[in-house]
């Protein structure tokens, strides 16, 4: 019972460093997810502006744009949900919005390819 007593101090303590590199692991992720959904947010914003000024020019009018609107709003929903998984105190409301806000941020980083693919096949057909 003594060595279990003795044990015990340096079990909970190695726990309890491993769950704070975690912890400091998970904050990191999601202050990447956040400074880089945010970054596509102003990408995505830009190029709506570019593709508008092109259609004026152009006189006619493409889909790209209002992709390029749905796709910042995945990215700005993934910017909101890694914030607030910045400000939560629960862990595992943590981890839930951390990996929701990871796969929110790759379904529009996906869109972003299909509409970039979008885009350039609808200017060269054009």
């Amino acid at each position: 019972m003594n060595t279990l007593r003795r044990r015990l101090p340096y079990a909970v303590t190695a726990l309890e460093q491993r769950d704070a590199r975690r912890r400091a692991l998970d904050d990191d992720i999601c202050v990447h997810i956040f400074t880089s959904s945010s970054v596509m947010v102003g990408v995505c914003l830009t190029v709506v502006g570019i593709l508008r000024v092109v259609v004026t020019l152009r006189s006619e009018d493409v889909l790209g744009d209002d992709l390029l609107t749905i796709n910042t709003m995945v990215y700005l929903a993934s910017a909101f949900l890694s914030y607030w998984a910045l400000r939560t105190r629960s862990v595992k409301r943590n981890h839930r919005l951390e990996y929701t806000a990871d796969g929110v941020f790759l379904v529009g980083m996906v869109f972003t390819v299909i509409n970039t693919a979008f885009i350039t096949w609808a200017m060269t057909v054009g």
